[in-house]
């Protein structure tokens, strides 16, 4: 597993674990820190084998992949911050693709033919009609984050398309947010967060002292945006079924959007998020963020179909597990 010591892929280790698979992870702790690896030792109970890279080395990635039998790789591994992305393209560009040229170019050579890929309902631009469904072309992001996402999506569309020993599934997921119910492994985002729950997150715990709300006059009901937010263990368990599923699969190519279908409101997150902690959530409205959308949300009935998943945590769930991950642990991981 590619970025197995981050957020979403810490989580898909425990999950993969319990369902009986043997898992490697390959991670630079670019957005992770090594901390997270004894957390999920902890968690499952042993060891983890744990290789410290940047899969655009493609000398390790090679000896990795030539050094025992692999069978499928869930690919996490890449630059995330959509902000970011807009000011330094060619980071995110040269890091997203060449990391999965790399990847992909050594899974071949050494017989391992099944990737799951971390793909985002980024990918379906401004245009696309609500709910987002996976069948919806063009594909135009609105930003260079989005648009590796778009590029590696087709890439591994058209080696899928030549190479018949090659399956990939492309899981498009939403908006991630939560912990492990423990408490013990969470999201823990460096500097200041981009995403809405971990800076509610930081503003109960104290680390923050208000929170930005950006627009309250949108064609929505209380005029905030609104998002199809899904627990990180209901997404987590979304990969291990969609490996299963892509492994008994004739199709060599199946994408499948992970939502739970339903939006929710920023909000309606403060207030579901007061209700876990108990605490007030200070905010203030000011103005639209450039490029904000009103809603997004997914139709999750092909994963429902083909995959048996369900997304089952409320945002009360989210909230609650996410506050007992930020509670137990004020400023995220230790560095060491």
């Amino acid at each position: 597993m590619s970025g197995g010591a981050g957020y979403i892929g810490s989580h898909t280790v425990i999950r993969l674990v319990a369902a009986g698979h043997d898992v490697v992870v390959v991670d630079s702790f670019a957005n992770s820190k090594p901390a997270v690896v004894g957390r999920i030792e902890s968690l499952i109970g042993g060891e983890l084998e744990v290789h410290a890279f940047d899969l655009t080395d493609k000398d390790k990635t090679e000896h990795l992949l030539a050094s025992m039998p692999f069978d499928a790789v869930i690919h996490f591994a890449g630059l995330k911050a959509v902000g970011e992305s807009v000011e330094q393209p060619l980071e995110y560009y040269e890091n997203n693709l060449e990391s999965t040229f790399s990847l992909v170019r050594a899974m071949r050579r050494h017989g391992c033919g099944l990737l799951v890929f971390s793909s985002s309902a980024t990918v379906y631009g401004p245009d696309a009609p609500l709910p987002y469904r996976e069948d919806y072309e063009p594909l135009v992001a609105t930003n260079p984050y989005g648009r590796t996402k778009v590029m590696i999506e087709h890439v591994l569309r058209d080696v899928a398309h030549i190479d018949e020993s090659f399956k990939v599934a492309l899981l498009r997921y939403f908006n991630p947010v939560g912990a492990h119910p423990s408490g013990t492994i969470g999201e823990d985002p460096q500097g200041i967060p981009n995403n809405l729950l971990p800076f509610v997150a930081q503003v109960a715990v104290g680390r923050r002292e208000k929170l930005a709300v950006f627009g309250g006059d949108y064609p929505t009901a209380d005029g905030t945006c609104e998002r199809d937010y899904i627990h990180v263990e209901d997404l987590a368990a979304g990969h291990v079924a969609a490996l299963t599923a892509l492994a008994a699969s004739p199709e060599r190519v199946r994408t499948w959007n992970l939502g739970t279908g339903t939006p929710t409101s920023v909000l309606e997150v403060i207030a579901a998020f007061e209700r876990a902690s108990g605490r007030p959530i200070p905010y203030e409205i000011v103005g639209r963020r450039a490029g904000d959308l009103a809603q997004t949300w997914a139709d999750a009935s092909r994963a429902a179909d083909e995959l048996g998943w369900r997304a089952t945590k409320s945002i009360d769930d989210m909230c609650a597990d996410a506050w007992r991950w930020q509670s137990q642990n004020p400023l995220g991981y230790p560095d060491a």
